[in-house]
């Protein structure tokens, strides 16, 4: 069977291996690296990256790479796995909003670790993400699955397995036997992200890249997987998606979009917002709030009635009546925004109970090409709103190196060392990706 997915998939994998990536779409993959870097840094000793370190080290393998900052040993799926979640954890890399949702840079760990175990240079690695990027942000354009119950990084075991088999070079048949295998058994429950968060929500993108690793390193030495996965008798259409086409000519990368803050995504312009309306009003004045928002931040991170009175991190992340108190009350949302002394502040508490929801169907017309939300607050003598259509970072409204300069110093809070992260990624092309490696490990020296 011929024009599947998975033949796609491989056909286009093999069309950036002859061509030379644009330097634009060069430059935006590296400030993705660049700030996946960062965010994973503020990760380094989360609870999760010291149970999986606890649980998993020491660890080696045929294939070893270094863990991010500590620049211990592991095997490349150990790695992907703890460098993955540190990636992950603090919901503040990067996203793409279509039918379906991601985070891209996700697929960094997994590439960069195999690649610097096969001991590669930096430009096979913008190779690799470019067709990593493009895979996971086609399929999220082309069918949702969290409409269906399922979750969205069962795309990223596909993506990054994809970008691992185009690293190494797969041949046709081993690369769709890497896609075979990358699906068949890595389809995730949207329980995930669903009622009050857990743990594993930082963690399961991390697991799905290990799970793309290991497929596409098991094709590559000639084993087989179902096929079609997509489309046979019992694949992933029937089972899981509904039949879809994927288009991997459309340019994506522009489109993921730089997080200015650690929230889930579609609560950043409601940040910008409540932000403008703090420099002008006292919170302790405040006795109504009405959000007018979009459908899906309906859905995702505010109808749960967990996400009135968060008991998690993970929860409170993807709370935006959490994410509008704790700004209104204390500003922009940082790393330490979600630590047990803001989950029972009573300040923030009760200004949630103020807030009301509504639905917007001009803002469900224009999402997700715009981040529409409008926040009105009342006291007993004034009425303020602010309106934000999209925030920086939005691909209507990009972040420039300067930008990442500045979010990178917000974690790391040592110019030099972010310095050092942003030039090495930046001339990574002929570096080898040890390299990178080193940066980081220096960091904290």
């Amino acid at each position: 069977m011929r024009n599947t997915v998975a033949d796609k998939i491989f056909a286009y994998a093999e069309k950036i291996g002859r061509e030379r990536i644009s330097a634009t779409d060069s430059d935006e993959l590296k400030k993705r690296i660049a700030d996946s870097f960062f965010v994973a840094y503020g990760a380094r000793n989360s609870p999760p990256v010291k149970i999986a370190k606890s649980a998993l080290l020491p660890s080696s393998s045929k294939h070893n790479a270094h863990l991010y900052f500590s620049g211990e040993d592991a095997s490349a799926e150990t790695a992907s796995f703890i460098n993955g979640t540190m990636t992950r954890y603090l919901d503040y890399n990067d996203t793409y909003l279509s039918k379906e949702d991601a985070h891209p840079s996700d697929n960094i760990p997994p590439i960069i670790a195999y690649a610097e175990a096969m001991c590669m240079k930096g430009k096979h690695i913008i190779n690799a993400l470019m067709v990593a990027y493009q895979v996971q942000c086609a399929l999220c354009d082309a069918a949702s699955l969290r409409d269906h119950g399922w979750d969205q990084v069962t795309y990223l075991s596909v993506s990054s397995a994809a970008g691992i088999a185009a690293l190494i070079g797969l041949d046709r048949e081993k690369f769709t036997h890497a896609i075979n295998l990358s699906l068949s058994n890595n389809i995730c429950l949207r329980q995930t992200r669903a009622g009050e968060l857990s743990m594993w929500k930082g963690c399961t993108a991390g697991n799905a890249t290990r799970n793309g690793l290991f497929a596409a390193v098991l094709a590559g030495k000639g084993l087989t997987g179902p096929s079609p996965i997509f489309e046979g008798e019992m694949g992933f259409f029937k089972q899981v998606s509904g039949k879809f086409t994927i288009n991997l000519d459309r340019d994506r990368i522009i489109r993921t979009m730089i997080k200015g803050y650690p929230v889930e995504y579609r609560a950043t312009s409601a940040v910008d917002a409540a932000i403008k309306l703090r420099q002008s009003i006292d919170a302790s004045s405040i006795k109504k709030i009405v959000v007018e928002t979009f459908s899906s931040a309906l859905r995702i991170i505010i109808k749960d009635p967990q996400k009135l009175k968060p008991k998690t991190k993970e929860t409170a992340d993807h709370s935006m009546p959490y994410i509008i108190a704790y700004t209104l009350l204390y500003g922009s949302p940082t790393i330490d925004s979600y630590s047990k002394k803001y989950l029972s502040d009573r300040r923030l508490l009760g200004l949630i109970r103020k807030m009301s929801f509504i639905e917007s169907v001009n803002y469900n017309n224009i999402y997700p090409s715009y981040l529409p939300v409008k926040i009105t607050l009342y006291t007993r003598s004034k009425k303020l709103s602010s309106e934000v259509m999209v925030p920086k970072g939005h691909f209507r409204y990009p972040y420039s190196w300067d930008d990442l300069q500045s979010k990178g110093m917000a974690i790391i809070k040592n110019e030099d060392s972010v310095k050092s992260i942003i030039n090495t990624v930046k001339s990574m092309d002929e570096r080898d990706v040890s390299e990178l490696l080193e940066v980081m490990k220096d960091v904290d020296s």
